[in-house]
């Protein structure tokens, strides 16, 4: 698939968050968000600003090494927030973070979370962070979520990147092993008509995942065929609109692998 740009990643930083502040235009920061328990969307729009200024350090510090994060974390409920302060927040930390990335540019050496080490991965970090958080608006809102699909694939694309790192396959006590004899997954993304237009084969069967570019033999264990937008809301367990995907085989592997891909959702 051909991935977003590095620019198109820093104008949708904004532009996601400003299509998750119109979500909550009238609902109130108040209202609870069901897709994450215990949240408001005042609490949501302060962890995303939290989030998107967090990585403004980083960008702007040249961080070699880790940096504090409690302002991602600062979620408790305060009830008399003002409703503009908080979207006046998150706008200005969006469009610092965009310009902080643009100068710095995609290639500049930096500490990351995962494997990588450049600017570039916060940008595409960012954009889907702020993308998914908008589908938890859009939800508290009620009203319907849709999202480009060239970014929802681009975000597919980075979890299937994320669901090969040893901390989701390492046995873990008292959870199920991942790995497996016939355990295999196969994502469809499709298009207006039904056609994929790109597909995750996802091989458990060997010492670590394999995220194949092309469908091994036989069926797999699982297949999954969705929009894009719709598999990206099920890869971050929130709700999917029915039947918007469609899961044929071994739904016990799905949510294992769901959870186990999902290991850094709860940290």
């Amino acid at each position: 698939m051909s991935a977003l740009t590095f620019d198109r990643r820093c104008a949708e930083i904004v532009e996601q968050t400003g299509q998750l502040l119109s979500h909550l235009d009238g609902v109130g920061m108040t209202a609870p968000v069901p897709s994450c328990p215990g949240w408001t969307a005042g609490n949501l729009v302060r962890h995303l600003t939290g989030a998107l200024s967090w990585t403004r350090t980083i960008i702007t510090t040249r961080a070699a090494e880790p940096v504090p994060h409690d302002v991602v974390d600062d979620v408790a409920v305060r009830p008399d927030e003002d409703p503009a302060a908080l979207a006046a927040g998150l706008t200005e930390a969006a469009e610092r973070l965009a310009e902080a990335l643009r100068a710095a540019g995609p290639d500049a050496a930096l500490w990351t979370v995962a494997p990588d080490g450049t600017a570039g991965f916060w940008a595409r970090r960012m954009t889907h962070e702020a993308a998914v958080h908008r589908a938890d608006a859009a939800l508290a809102a009620g009203v319907p979520y849709t999202l480009d699909d060239a970014v929802a694939l681009d975000a597919l694309d980075e979890w299937m990147t994320f669901a090969a790192f040893p901390e989701v396959y390492e046995p873990r006590p008292g959870t199920p092993d991942l790995l497996g004899p016939g355990r295999t997954l196969h994502f469809h993304a499709t298009g207006p008509a039904g056609e994929t237009v790109e597909e995750w084969p996802i091989d458990l069967t060997g010492d670590a995942p394999v995220r194949r570019h092309t469908p091994g033999p036989g069926e797999a264990a699982v297949t999954v065929r969705g929009t894009p937008s719709a598999l990206l809301l099920l890869v971050y367990r929130r709700p999917v609109p029915e039947g918007s995907v469609e899961v044929a085989g071994d739904t016990a592997l799905l949510d294992l692998w769901r959870k186990r891909a999902g290991f850094w959702l709860e940290e």
